[in-house]
């Protein structure tokens, strides 16, 4: 009888590194994570971040990543896992985050020895030993001027899919080359997050794939290459850094011979692209063309598999993990389960059963009367504030309980809806809708957006 074939999972997430192994059956074998601050408190992190003083910038150490993979390899080790069954690997990592290799390390990557820890061998291939993440907001300048650069805010989300956000990998190289350009000039080669964990098993730099590179402010999202006149804007031979880009679905190659030698792996164990969170959720999810996947959590998120793309100055459009030619747009709400919660708490006495009942009573369309509620400031759309209106379409000052209640859910479905056809999203005939978070527990939250996308077939994921 063969033996079984395995197949392993990484996510390099913000807080935790997680490992998962499924057979063939895509039964789980094993799972087992490394929480940062707990497992590795020598590194001094909160929430896996080094949040700086001026509060807007947020680093996470790339060492400590190494060390987390360190550790959970040697307790699958301890624990018996049979690497050498292991047919391929693969992962994801946090989207946005930025690693950068000191001059040299790639001789590092192809030789490394077996009896010393990645983290000892590593430890000094960095030219920024600390590692901007998706949570540093502190480029403002040099988001505005890569839009002014390639012809404003609207060209470049024609280009790369976004407008220029903080967060984005090409405005944070942009920072560092101008902020610290000794560090910029001892770097080799930059990664995302995804492909520098992918580089740790392939033991040689991995290129960036198409679906997290197109989260970067530097892809042509539609020829699938770097955008020259955004590389310009950011830093001087950007290109040679950041190397090719491929397919998200791409193997890469056999796994580095020290994972054969420490810890057991068969050299044809190959190591697929690894990708970011975000699409990974798409591929995750397993999405089809038209379905609309909705996180409903402290912040809502929408995930669309669409084929022809409109870019717009809100949301994102990236490239599509599964089908190369496809695209996916992502829309993030701030405004999610806390504005819903503290309706819940004003209008039924901080009761989830009362909060349903009323949905149940009150009329779809809630005769005419809308509100948009934002109790922090929203991303999509940039605003603030709670917005009611009448039938007559006048703003007023107050709804009943009631209408409250219902006017906060179906304004926050009505304005998902009405940003997604934006970015090119069309219901189609088969379209399903995905809901997950801890709201798609709530039927009565469920039946309302099913009603917000025309009846469409509505299917409850598991948290």
């Amino acid at each position: 009888m063969a033996a079984a074939a395995y197949y392993l999972g990484f996510d390099f997430s913000t807080q935790q590194l997680k490992v998962l192994a499924v057979n063939e059956h895509h039964q789980v074998v094993y799972e087992d994570n490394v929480h940062f601050d707990n497992d590795l408190p020598e590194f001094g992190t909160q929430g896996g971040v080094h949040v700086h003083s001026d509060k807007l910038t947020v680093t996470s150490p790339a060492l400590m990543w190494i060390k987390a993979l360190d550790i959970i390899l040697d307790r699958m080790k301890s624990y018996g896992f049979n690497f050498f069954n292991v047919k391929a690997l693969s992962g994801t990592g946090q989207q946005h985050g930025s690693v950068y290799w000191k001059k040299g390390s790639q001789g590092l990557l192809n030789n490394l020895a077996s009896n010393l820890p990645l983290h000892e061998l590593l430890k000094s291939c960095f030219s920024l030993t600390d590692s901007p993440i998706w949570m540093d907001s502190s480029t403002t300048a040099e988001c505005r001027y890569l839009e002014e650069a390639v012809g404003g805010a609207q060209e470049l989300a024609n280009i790369t899919g976004s407008r220029a956000y903080e967060r984005f990998t090409g405005n944070q190289i942009a920072k560092i080359y101008k902020a610290r350009p000794e560090v910029y000039h001892d770097t080799e080669r930059i990664s995302l997050v995804s492909s520098f964990a992918a580089s740790l098993f392939l033991g040689d730099y991995a290129p960036i794939d198409y679906s997290d590179g197109s989260g970067m402010n530097l892809l042509n999202i539609n020829g699938k290459t770097w955008s020259e006149k955004c590389l310009d804007s950011c830093a001087p031979d950007l290109k040679g850094k950041l190397g090719s880009v491929v397919p998200s679905s791409s193997v890469l190659g056999s796994i580095s011979a020290y994972y054969v030698q420490r810890f057991g792996f068969s050299d044809n164990c190959k190591v697929v692209a690894f990708t970011g969170d975000n699409p990974a959720s798409l591929a995750g999810m397993r999405l089809e063309e038209g379905d609309i996947a909705v996180s409903l959590g402290t912040s809502d998120t929408l995930f669309l598999w669409i084929k022809e793309p409109t870019p717009a100055l809100e949301g994102h459009i990236f490239c599509n993990p599964v089908k190369t030619n496809d695209f996916m747009a992502l829309l993030c709400f701030k405004n999610g389960s806390l504005m819903r919660e503290k309706i819940r708490d004003s209008c039924s006495l901080g009761s989830w059963e009362e909060f349903s009942k009323t949905l149940r009573s009150t009329s779809p369309g809630n005769n005419g009367r809308i509100g948009f509620y934002f109790q922090v400031m929203e991303i999509t759309p940039h605003a603030v504030g709670i917005h009611r209106f009448n039938a007559d379409h006048q703003k007023v000052s107050e709804f009943s309980n009631d209408t409250e209640i219902r006017a906060v859910i179906e304004g926050q479905f009505l304005a998902k809806r009405i940003y997604a056809e934006r970015l090119g999203y069309k219901i189609m005939p088969q379209t399903r809708i995905l809901a997950t978070g801890g709201a798609s527990c709530n039927k009565d939250i469920l039946q309302v957006l099913q009603r917000k996308y025309h009846q469409l077939p509505l299917q409850k994921l598991q948290n």
